[in-house]
């Protein structure tokens, strides 16, 4: 079986299920270079516990975790199916690696899985398993979930980590604004960062990087990248497929660690 690459996405607005434009251009693109996956496990930065927690369900109904926001996006739906098998098997390996974890059966998909997922899989034909973060363990706990999941990329599960590579919702400006220079920046520092498979850096971005603390005011949105990073080869390649600020605040970068 083909070793799969893992993968990291800035999954946008909840309006992005409406239209993403070159970012779900880019994920429909990634989707479409490699064979389709048995099974998703995906990270979302909208689901956040206390330990590591799966979802378990044999399908997973559609999660509108937002408000405000007009009629037509509530109309969207992406109920994937489940696999309860993967959620067992994502669970041992965590457990094998001495990190207590568990299963939610009644755990629908938030907007962080299936606003990217709609573009990838239009077909809503690949099963899929969520996994939480727990942005009060830190980086550094992240990493270790996604090395504890790293047997998956070999078993036909693509790993996908889904928040954002800058997300201060404070500094968003509406329409075309331009980029604020901190998260040019951050995201150019993130991205020099990878390249050099440097991952102990960016678990320290609020001391090693002056724009860290402001482009993430709370942390919740870049755990996923480390689950994704983490669960990749040791040698993968990192490619920065897709880059782009929205609203002058919010970089939608997009990664591949794309095995040797």
């Amino acid at each position: 079986m083909q070793t799969l690459p893992t993968l990291f996405v800035s999954h946008g607005s909840p309006m992005h299920a409406l239209d993403a434009g070159d970012a779900g251009r880019a994920w429909a693109a990634f989707a479409a270079r490699w064979p389709k996956p048995r099974a998703v496990l995906i990270a979302s930065a909208h689901w956040d516990t206390s330990v590591p927690m799966v979802s378990g369900a044999e399908r997973l109904s559609t999660i509108h975790d937002f408000s405000g926001f007009p009629a037509p996006l509530y109309a969207q739906r992406y109920d994937a199916p489940g696999s309860p098998a993967l959620a067992q098997r994502a669970v041992a390996l965590l457990k094998d690696a001495g990190i207590t974890a568990g299963i939610d059966g009644c755990r629908g998909i938030d907007h962080g899985a299936w606003v990217p997922l709609k573009f990838m899989y239009p077909g809503v034909d690949v099963p899929v398993v969520q996994l939480s973060v727990q942005t009060a363990r830190g980086t550094a706990h992240h990493w270790q979930l996604g090395r504890a999941l790293g047997a998956l990329a070999h078993e036909g599960v693509l790993v996908v980590g889904s928040g954002h590579v800058t997300h201060n919702l404070r500094d968003w400006r509406p329409g075309g604004s331009g980029a604020l220079d901190y998260a040019t920046r951050f995201a150019d520092w993130l991205a020099a960062r990878i390249a050099a498979g440097d991952h102990r850096a960016v678990e320290d971005y609020r001391d090693t990087e002056a724009d860290g603390a402001r482009a993430h005011p709370t942390e919740e949105h870049l755990m996923p990248l480390f689950v994704a990073w983490g669960a990749a080869a040791p040698n993968a390649h990192a490619e920065r497929f897709h880059k782009g600020i929205e609203g002058g605040a919010l970089a939608m970068d997009a990664y591949a660690f794309n095995p040797a």
